[in-house]
């Protein structure tokens, strides 16, 4: 098994995954603004809508926007009158983001706060914003934990929250790894094991983005 199959794989179910011009948009967009490319593949984006769908969201909470590629997959998954918050520490990523929101025509649905979640997740518990139907992480993998923890303060019985990069190309199973983000998913993975209000499960993954995966969490 390489690289080359995974990807290719990847893109022989683009028909299935359904990725249209609009998100391709946004993805050159992230491009061109020299955004790092850690975004989700198609098939991870189109999975998040289906959860959106499954789960009948009516309110969404992402944490990490980027160029808002998967904020989109996210919010064509809200239910009719549903809204979507997505976090963004980065000015910059916000300002693409919501370019590429308008041109989805998503921007009366979905909206951007900037600055560090550490801080935003505590006011929107303190604006009573919450609970969210479905939670995405896909932020700084050192505030995991921390972000997990406001999440279930966001949440009701129900409430699935997904978590991305937990593997890490395998990284997650060293203690000391090069891969900065690993002490931060290990803490992280004995916060969900420890916590008793959660049912949760990780699922690997291998694409075009190499070998990682993200955990699902059910809040019970």
């Amino acid at each position: 098994m390489t690289q080359k199959l995974w990807t290719n794989i990847e893109k022989y179910f683009i028909g299935m995954i359904g990725e249209d011009a609009v998100l391709k948009a946004a993805l050159k967009d992230c491009k061109k603004a020299k955004l790092p490319p850690i975004g989700v593949a198609p098939n991870e984006g189109k999975f998040l809508q289906l959860v959106a769908k499954m789960v009948s969201a009516r309110k969404i909470l992402e944490v990490g926007t980027l160029g808002g590629y998967s904020t989109i997959w996210l919010a064509r998954g809200l239910g009719e009158g549903g809204k979507l918050i997505t976090l963004e520490y980065e000015k910059k990523h916000a300002e693409v983001a919501q370019k590429n929101i308008a041109r989805a025509e998503l921007e009366n649905v979905v909206e951007i706060r900037v600055g560090d979640a550490k801080t935003t997740m505590p006011q929107l518990v303190n604006e009573g914003a919450g609970p969210f139907d479905l939670i995405f992480l896909d932020a700084d993998k050192e505030g995991y934990t921390r972000y997990f923890e406001w999440s279930l303060n966001l949440s009701h019985n129900g409430t699935v929250i997904i978590a991305d990069n937990v593997v890490r190309g395998g990284e997650v199973l060293k203690a000391r790894s090069k891969d900065a983000g690993v002490p931060g998913i290990r803490r992280f993975n004995k916060a969900v094991t420890k916590e008793k209000r959660v049912s949760a499960t990780p699922i690997q993954t291998v694409g075009s983005k190499g070998h990682d995966g993200f955990a699902v969490i059910l809040v019970e």
